[in-house]
Parts: structure tokens; C-alpha cells; sequence
């Protein structure tokens, strides 16, 4: 299990129906009829003769709340507007337990952010800080980002 903490600015284009979404994965708001950010989940079940068969099942990535089991602390989201600030958009933190079998589903949302991060968050080769990842026997966080389209989960 890992503690994985993303802590980003968010330009302000970002459509409503992104934003709806991403609250959607956050867990602070309802789920969106159609999905735009990460439109599959599939996952594997038995049909009625015992078969398997892939169905889709969307699920918030972001949207832990309350007493975290492994990390320790609390698992939270929260979005709030930029609006005033030298960077209008957003600004997104999330605090979350993580485990390597969703590593692929959640970077696809930290793939998503990245394209959105306001430039603060850009280092020179193009690669996007999003926050940290530690995993929960460690003390020391490692820098959490996106490289050329991929995130540098542990190996």
C-alpha cells in the first residue's frame, strides 16, 4: 500500500463536463452520465453459466474520505477555484492510499491532470511534478510525476 498525495494547479480551461468528472473522482460530487477523462473500467466477472466476461465499471480513483487504514492520518479531496490569484484555474489536493493494482487506472487520471497543470509545475524537459508517493514502511516520500506521457510509480 502506498500514500500517494497529488497536490497541483489546474489552468482554467477546463470544460464543465471535465470538471463534473474530475469532481466525480474526488469524491465531493455526483457521477457524471457520460465519462470524458477515463471512459473505461473494465473489469472481469462471471456471467450466469460461469463464464468470464468483461463488463465496465466506473469507479471514483480519488475519492477515499476518512480515516486512511494502512498510511496512517486522513484521506481527503478537495478542488477549489484560483479565481483572483496570479494563476486563475484550480487548485486540486488529494491525500489517498494507493495500491499497485490500481497504479495503471490512477495514472491515467495523473496523466490527464498533467496535461492540464499550469506550467509552475513543468520542469524544463517537459516532465510534470503532480506530488508524492510513499509506500506506507517508508518514511520519505518519493516525487510523484508524469515523464513523456508515463508516471514513475516504483518498479
Amino acid at each position: 500500500m502506498y500514500e500517494m498525495t497529488v497536490a497541483i494547479d489546474l489552468r482554467d480551461e477546463i470544460s464543465e463536463q471535465e470538471l463534473a468528472e474530475l469532481c466525480w473522482h474526488l469524491g465531493i460530487g455526483p457521477r457524471p452520465e457520460r465519462l470524458s477523462i477515463i471512459t473505461q473500467f473494465p473489469v472481469v466477472v462471471e456471467d450466469e453459466s460461469g463464464m468470464p466476461v468483461i463488463e465496465d465499471d466506473p469507479y471514483p480513483l480519488l475519492a477515499g474520505h476518512g480515516a486512511a487504514w494502512q498510511v496512517g492520518g486522513v484521506l481527503c479531496s478537495e478542488l477549489a477555484p484560483r479565481a483572483n490569484q496570479p494563476r486563475n484555474g484550480w487548485s486540486l489536493t488529494s491525500r489517498q492510499e494507493v495500491h499497485p493494482d490500481e497504479f495503471e487506472k490512477v495514472g491515467e487520471l495523473l496523466r490527464w491532470l498533467a496535461t492540464k497543470a499550469h506550467g509552475r509545475h513543468r520542469l524544463g524537459d517537459g516532465t510534470v511534478r503532480v506530488g508524492s508517493l510513499r509506500f506506507y514502511e517508508t518514511d520519505v516520500p518519493e516525487v510523484l510525476q508524469v515523464e513523456s506521457g508515463q508516471v514513475n510509480w516504483p518498479t
